[in-house]
């Protein structure tokens, strides 16, 4: 396949990225980006001639069919989509058909689940700003998510129940919350890789950090705008709640809106601003990862941390090698 070697191309090297990121799944390592349906990775990641009809970029054709040839270069994905609304059998199993047996998915569970009450936004219709009667239901969600999901078991790499950030009307304290969280996961089917991604900085304490190691859940690193940087979760105190599963998802810079970040950088075909700290971070999780065998760790990139994920991975990888953090 003949690919463009302007610089935009050359920052991001296809083949070595694939050499790398099977060689780092082996290890148990596994790096990829928050969805994949991106038209600006043309010419990066996917070849335009697979989804050119009659001379033109087919949009639907490439939504539909540009999973496979991500799955060439990497091992995993965050299923973001599965966020907005519940998954089918029909989807999943479509998802898997796409990739190879190797692969792996992280579904963020739908908000159906994680969201104490409706924020104002047009997509809840009616619902919007009243309390969600299926917050934290195990029943609602082994039936409505992880059934369909159970076709596809084996595929399951992590399942990411996030919360987006309470307000004092939803919970007068963190341990209120921490409460409503153990009752949860006790009631969870055992055999799933599950995980918590929290947006509020101030509960990250030390009864938050026992309550998911208690149920063998990880605590998802997240880089968001109103989070620690991902350095500074991974030192807190207990913040590796499960020994055999690390998590992070590195999504927008420290302080900055999700809005500002889309405005900044759409439409995601190269790097605009450099984040030194998500990349050394980064680096740090994959080397710790190669080094202990047992663990799975996936690591997660949104183009909205500095442009362009494809990129920002690179550059990852670059720093694992640069400050050779395998030899430490």
């Amino acid at each position: 396949m003949k690919r463009s070697t302007t610089d935009k191309c050359m920052a991001f090297d296809r083949e070595r990225i694939r050499q790398n990121a099977a060689e780092l799944a082996a290890s148990g390592v596994f790096i990829g980006t928050s969805c994949w349906k991106y038209p600006a990775w043309r010419g990066l990641l996917y070849d335009e001639a697979r989804y050119t009809w009659r001379g033109k970029f087919a949009k639907t054709r490439f939504e539909k069919n540009c999973l496979a040839e991500y799955a060439e270069v990497f091992k995993t994905v965050c299923v973001d989509a599965a966020y907005y609304t519940f998954p089918t059998l029909k989807y999943v199993e479509g998802l898997a058909a796409q990739t190879p047996a190797d692969f792996k998915f992280a579904f963020k569970v739908t908000d159906e689940i994680t969201v104490k009450t409706f924020p104002n936004l047009p997509r809840f219709g009616s619902r919007a700003g009243l309390p969600n009667e299926h917050f934290l239901n195990a029943t609602v969600f082994e039936r409505a998510f992880l059934q369909p999901c159970e076709s596809i078991h084996s595929r399951v790499g992590i399942l990411i129940f996030e919360f987006s950030r309470f307000y004092a009307g939803d919970y007068d304290h963190g341990r209120d919350f921490v409460a409503t969280l153990d009752s949860f996961l006790s009631q969870l089917p055992r055999g799933w890789p599950y995980a918590v991604e929290m947006r509020n900085k101030q509960w990250l304490k030390p009864e938050y950090f026992a309550c998911l190691a208690r149920h063998n859940v990880a605590h998802v690193y997240n880089s968001w705008t109103e989070m620690p940087p991902v350095a500074g979760q991974m030192a807190l105190p207990g913040s590796q709640t499960n020994p055999d599963l690390v998590a992070a998802r590195f999504l927008l810079k420290a302080g900055r809106k999700f809005q500002d970040a889309v405005k900044l950088f759409q439409p995601y075909d190269r790097i605009k601003e450099v984040n030194e700290e998500a990349r050394t971070a980064a680096a740090a999780l994959i080397a710790e990862g190669k080094r202990t065998a047992k663990r799975k760790t996936f690591i997660f990139v949104n183009n909205r941390l500095e442009g362009n994920a494809l990129q920002t991975i690179h550059a990852m990888l670059e720093a694992v090698s640069r400050n050779h953090f395998s030899d430490q």
